[in-house]
C-alpha cells in the first residue's frame, strides 16, 4: 500500500488544501450542538426574542458553512482520486505491455486484466474514502469527545468505555477480511479467463453445440466466485451490526444516566440534548470507521495485487554481446530453446539469410516453426547459442530498437475496433499512399475500394472475412518498410492465385525487404530462396525446392499430399 500512496505525491498541494477545507468544516459543523445547547440552557430563559434569533442565524452560518466545505472538499477529493488512480492504471498498463511473453505467461491475461480494472477500481473507491471519511470521522470522534468533556466529563467516560471494544472489533474483522478478498480477486481471475475464451470462441461453442457445456463451467465458476465474495461479505458485513450493538448500547447507557443527572440538577437538559447530537456524532464515526476498515481491507488486498506487476524486475534486459564479421542480415548460431515445464522446442538450430532474400520454414504443429520466430524477435532468449541480426546479438538491442525492425503478421493477429485506416497504419501516422501501397501489395485493394478506408472494423474483425482479415494484417505488417518481414502462417486463409500473387507483389515491391515465411503448405513457400523443414525442433531439410524434393522424405510427403507431387507455378 505504500507504494500506491506514493502516488499521491504529485496532488499533496490539493490534498493539503481539501484537508485544511474539510478540517474546518467539520470543526463547524462539531460546534452546531454546543450552540444548541447554549440556546437552550442560557439562551432562552432570557426571554430576548433578537438574541435567541441572532444565535439562530449564528447555528445556520455554522450549517451553511460545513456544507460548502464538505462540498468542496469532497470535490477535491474524488478528483485526486480519479487522477490518481489514473496514473496508477498508466504505470500498470505501461508495465503490462512490457512485461516478457514469460512473465505474461506466468501472470496469466486474464488476471492482468483483473489487476487493471477491478482492483484499481478498489483502490480508487479506497483513496476517495480515504481524503472523505478518513478525515471527517477522525475529527468527528475526537473533537466530540473533547467537546463532549468539557461540557460533562462522567457522560463522555460512558461513551470512552465503548471504543476499546469496537477497536478490537475492527481490528479482528479486518486481520479475517484482508486474505478473503485477496481469494475473492484471484477467482475473478478466473471467471475473467472463462468470460474471455467464451466470448473469443463463441463462434466454436455454437458451431459445436457446446452452449450447455460452456453455460455450466461459466455457472461453476460463477457460483466460486459468488461465495467467494459472500463469504468475505459475512465477514466484513457482520461488523457493522455487532458495532451498531455497542452504538446503541451506549447510547442507551448515556441516556439513562444523563436523565438521572438532570434529576440530580448535577446538568441541564441543554447539554443532554447536545450530549445525545455528540453520542450520535461520535459512535456514528466509529461505525464509519469501521466501514471504511472494509474497503481498506479491500484495496489492501488490491494493492499487493498491482504492486506484484510494478515491482516485477525487467526481463530480457540488453546485454553487451559481441557481434559477428558476417554479411549476413539474419544468423542463428546453434540455437537451442525450451519453454517452461518442456523439453526443448528448438534444438541447435543453425541458418542464415541474405538481406533482401526469402527463408521459407515447414513442419509439422510443434515442430518449432513460431518458436524460431519468437527467438529472432527476442519474445524469448534462447538458452543456448545466440540469434543476430546487422550482425549484432539481438540481446544488445533494445526492445524498441530492435522490434521497429520487423513487419509481422500472425495468423491470429488482432484486428481493433476501428478504421481500415488506423487497423493499418497503427499509430506510425503513415500517409494514405503508404497505407494504399501495402494494401496493394497485400492485394487488399479489392475490398478497400469498396469500403473504404474509413470503413469500422469489428472487434477481432468480425465484419470481414478470413481471407479479409489475413490481408488487413499483411498490410499492417508492409506499411511501415520494414527491414524484416515476417508471415507467421499468415496467408492460411487465402486462395493459391491470390498467395502467388501476394509473394509476386511483395518481391517486385519490397524487393529490399528480407522476408521469413512460416507456412503449413508447400505452395507459400516453394519459390523461396531457401527453406527449411523442422521436425520436433531439428532441421532436418535445407536447401530450395527442388533439392528438398530429392534429399528430403517429409518435404515430400507434404508435397505430395497437397499437390500430387506437382508444383504449382506463379
Amino acid at each position: 500500500m505504500k507504494q500506491i500512496f506514493s502516488c499521491l505525491k504529485p496532488y499533496a498541494g490539493r490534498m493539503t488544501v481539501g484537508f485544511v477545507i474539510k478540517v474546518a468544516a467539520t470543526i463547524v459543523e462539531l460546534l452546531i450542538p454546543w450552540a444548541l445547547s447554549v440556546m437552550i440552557d442560557d439562551i432562552i430563559p432570557l426571554s430576548n426574542v433578537g438574541i435567541i434569533f441572532a444565535w439562530g442565524l449564528v447555528m445556520i452560518l455554522f450549517a451553511v458553512l460545513a456544507l460548502v466545505g464538505n462540498i468542496v472538499a469532497n470535490r477535491m477529493a474524488s478528483l485526486v482520486a480519479r487522477n490518481t488512480t489514473e496514473r496508477i492504471r498508466l504505470q500498470l498498463y505501461s508495465r503490462i505491455s512490457f512485461l516478457s511473453a514469460r512473465q505474461q505467461e506466468a501472470f496469466t491475461m486474464p488476471s492482468l486484466i483483473s489487476r487493471a480494472t477491478s482492483d484499481t477500481y478498489n483502490i480508487h473507491q479506497m483513496l476517495g474514502m480515504m481524503q472523505r471519511l478518513g478525515v471527517r470521522q477522525p475529527i468527528m470522534l475526537i473533537g466530540g469527545l473533547a467537546v463532549t468533556l468539557t461540557m460533562d466529563a462522567s457522560l463522555t467516560m460512558i461513551m470512552l468505555a465503548m471504543i476499546p471494544p469496537m477497536g478490537v472489533l475492527v481490528y479482528l474483522f479486518s486481520s479475517r477480511g484482508i486474505p478473503m478478498y485477496g481469494r475473492v480477486q484471484e477467482a475473478l481471475d478466473r471467471f475473467i479467463r472463462l468470460v474471455r475464451e467464451d466470448t473469443a470462441g463463441v463462434r466454436v461453442i455454437k458451431a459445436l453445440s457446446k452452449t450447455d457445456t460452456e453455460r455450466k463451467k461459466f455457472a461453476s465458476i460463477n457460483k466460486e466466485v459468488v461465495d467467494k465474495e459472500w463469504k468475505a461479505g459475512m465477514v466484513m458485513g457482520a461488523m457493522n451490526p455487532v458495532m451498531s450493538f455497542f452504538l446503541n448500547l451506549g447510547m442507551v447507557l448515556v441516556i439513562y444516566y444523563g436523565a438521572v443527572r438532570v434529576n440530580s440538577g448535577l446538568t441541564k437538559p441543554g447539554v443532554i440534548m447536545a450530549f445525545m447530537s455528540y453520542v450520535t456524532i461520535i459512535l456514528n464515526s466509529i461505525l464509519f470507521m469501521s466501514r471504511m476498515f472494509a474497503i481498506f481491507s479491500k484495496a489492501s488486498a488490491s494493492a499487493k495485487r498491482i504492486t506484484e506487476v510494478l515491482n516485477t524486475p525487467e526481463d530480457l534486459m540488453i546485454e553487451e554481446r559481441p557481434g559477428v564479421d558476417h554479411s549476413a542480415h539474419i544468423v542463428f548460431d546453434q540455437v537451442s530453446f525450451g519453454y517452461e515445464g518442456s523439453e526443448h522446442s528448438l534444438k541447435n538450430i543453425s541458418f542464415e539469410v541474405e538481406r533482401g532474400k526469402t527463408l521459407g520454414i515447414i513442419g509439422a504443429t510443434g515442430s518449432g516453426k513460431s518458436t524460431i520466430i519468437n527467438m529472432l524477435m527476442r519474445y524469448y532468449d534462447p538458452q543456448e547459442g545466440a540469434v543476430f541480426v546487422n550482425g549484432m546479438d539481438v540481446r544488445a538491442y533494445s526492445g524498441k530498437n530492435l522490434k521497429t525492425m520487423f513487419g509481422v503478421a500472425f495468423q491470429n493477429d488482432v484486428i481493433f475496433h476501428d478504421t481500415i485506416r488506423e487497423n493499418i497504419s497503427f499509430g506510425r501516422n503513415l500517409s494514405d499512399e503508404e497505407i494504399l501501397k501495402a494494401a496493394k501489395a497485400a492485394q487488399a485493394m479489392e475490398f478497400i475500394e469498396e469500403k473504404g478506408l474509413d470503413f469500422m472494423l469489428a472487434i477481432r474483425g468480425m465484419n470481414v472475412s478470413g481471407g479479409q482479415k489475413q490481408r488487413l494484417l499483411i498490410s499492417r505488417a508492409l506499411a511501415g518498410n520494414p527491414q524484416i518481414l515476417i508471415l507467421d502462417d499468415s496467408s492460411s486463409a487465402l486462395d493459391y492465385a491470390t498467395d502467388a500473387r501476394l509473394r509476386q507483389a511483395i518481391r517486385r515491391e519490397y524487393s529490399d525487404i528480407t522476408t521469413i515465411i512460416v507456412a503449413q503448405r508447400i505452395s507459400s513457400i516453394m519459390h523461396a530462396d531457401r527453406i527449411l523443414v523442422l521436425e520436433d525442433g531439428e532441421i532436418i531439410g535445407d536447401g530450395v525446392h527442388e533439392q528438398l524434393m530429392e534429399t528430403c522424405d517429409v518435404y515430400r510427403e507434404i508435397s505430395d499430399s497437397q499437390m500430387g507431387g506437382g508444383a504449382l507455378g506463379e
